[in-house]
């Protein structure tokens, strides 16, 4: 609701700050940072619903002014700023902040992490070519086929990062044969461009990601293997071939 004339000279002979018209969610923002509890009167307002805050300053950055509450005991949120020369950074800057923050926000939430850099899906690849060995039939040739496409992972980390993606391999599979913890977590490293413990270089990734990553892709590729037989429309084919006969005489 608006504040009148008098009552923000009121407030201001008397050094407290006012603000009229503001918006619900900026309302919450503050509350959360203070403490406190909205309220829709100000009739018996008790201290158990007041916020406190150590320092307020209206600060100016750039073409706008920012209300800043700093020093608050019990604050529950954290405003970040961003900056930058053109919206489309901001945009870009803005994405990969979220990123990362939802990134350690479910890192924190979940009960375990694994090693990143391939190293998780070489040491179930590993565990499968071991398991296969007790299958028979055509069972055996499906626990090749996904322990080798799991090699994917570490084999592209490698080629993107201008490595040998076989001579890497190769190393990985050594590693990871050993057996036990000595070479669980072996991955690829690509900023050093070689292979480490990544576990101790607390490259870590939430265990509930990788369920999850590894789930769908099994789906994807279980509806890809289950299309027995494709349809054509002969009619739309003419069609998307006269419309391509036009666009090539256009040019």
């Amino acid at each position: 609701m608006p504040i009148g004339d008098l009552a923000t000279q009121y407030f201001a002979d008397r050094d407290i700050f006012c603000a009229g018209r503001v918006q619900k969610d900026d309302m919450q923002r503050v509350a959360k940072a203070t403490g406190a509890v909205l309220q829709t009167t100000v009739n018996s307002i008790t201290e158990d619903v007041l916020g406190q805050c150590g320092k307020f300053e209206e600060v100016q950055l750039g073409n706008e002014r920012y209300n800043m509450f700093t020093g608050c005991e019990s604050t529950k949120s954290t405003t970040l700023v961003l900056r930058g020369g053109a919206a489309q950074y901001l945009e870009e800057t803005q994405r990969s902040l979220n990123d990362a923050i939802m990134i350690v926000r479910r890192a924190y939430k979940s009960h375990a992490v694994v090693a990143g850099g391939g190293a998780i899906e070489m040491e179930l690849s590993r565990f499968l070519r071991e398991y296969l060995r007790d299958v028979t039939g055509k069972t055996q040739l499906v626990l090749n086929g996904f322990a080798k496409a799991l090699e994917t992972i570490p084999k592209t980390l490698s080629e993107n990062s201008g490595m040998d993606s076989t001579d890497v391999l190769n190393k990985l599979r050594q590693k990871h044969a050993q057996g036990g913890e000595e070479g669980m977590w072996y991955g690829v490293n690509v900023l050093e461009g070689n292979i480490d413990d990544l576990y101790l270089k607390f490259v870590w990734e939430p265990e509930q990601v990788r369920m999850n990553v590894l789930s769908a892709a099994t789906e994807a590729a279980c509806a890809i293997l289950s299309v027995d037989q494709t349809i054509r429309n002969p009619k739309s084919e003419q069609q998307q071939a006269e419309a391509a006969g036009r666009l090539s005489g256009a040019s």
